[in-house]
């Protein structure tokens, strides 16, 4: 096998007397160098060589990172790369199943279960004649089924979805200077008439599979609640 080659130290041309000041001019070594032939050769100027266009890996590679970190922290959202997947529906928990609710301002009542939003939250009612519970949204995870049942098969459900709950945004004015410093009357929401209908006829037909079943009103009447002695982890419901 030949013996490689010993490369050779490359020897400047303009030898330095001390560190950074070279013994010729830059007029010298612009006739030493012979620029001025390569000049003359290609008409007047020196030849220019086209940059190949960098790729997309070398174009990230060479964009350098700040020197100096921002005085404020700038927040910069994270990529969701999580697909929603559709909640999936307990097995207990079917059409009509009676459910006691665990939070909220119902909490211990009993309602029924209508249907599965497409949010994933549960359409439920007491229904509000019974036990003062209107139409709302519930998560599954702040209730309990029980092995109850109501016939709801006779019920139209389809104009409840999510949108129907929906909250109508008002933009307020700004105050002036007087009505800033006076009491104002807090306005309550009132509820629009046509949701009072539409829980009323919920109500009237959900009442009338629920008298033909003996007790099953005074039990979704009464409030769930756990007295001294009683094992949760051992009740059947």
């Amino acid at each position: 096998m030949a013996p490689a080659k010993e490369k050779k130290a490359r020897v400047s041309r303009n030898p330095e007397l001390i560190r950074g000041v070279g013994k010729y001019s830059r007029s010298k070594m612009y006739h030493k160098r012979g620029l001025w032939a390569i000049k003359a050769k290609n008409g007047g100027s020196l030849p220019h060589h086209d940059k190949k266009p960098k790729t997309a890996e070398e174009t990230a590679a060479s964009v350098k990172p700040p020197k100096f970190y921002p005085a404020d922290d700038v927040k910069k959202p994270l990529a969701n790369k999580r697909k929603a997947k559709p909640t999936k529906l307990r097995a207990s928990i079917t059409e009509g199943t009676v459910l006691i609710l665990l939070a909220g301002r119902f909490k211990g009542k009993r309602v029924v279960f209508l249907k599965q939003l497409s949010s994933g939250l549960l359409l439920v009612t007491g229904p509000f004649n019974i036990n003062g519970v209107p139409l709302r949204r519930v998560n599954q995870k702040y209730v309990i089924a029980t092995s109850t049942k109501v016939d709801i098969s006779g019920v139209s459900l389809e104009k409840f979805d999510d949108k129907y709950f929906a909250k109508k945004v008002e933009k307020k004015s700004k105050k002036g200077e007087g009505e800033f410093f006076e009491a104002e009357k807090e306005e309550k929401n009132v509820l629009p008439q046509e949701k009072k209908d539409d829980q009323k006829a919920l109500d009237a037909q959900l009442v009338k599979s629920i008298e033909g079943v003996p007790e099953l009103k005074a039990y979704l009447g009464a409030r769930f609640s756990l007295k001294s002695g009683m094992k949760p982890h051992e009740l059947v419901f």
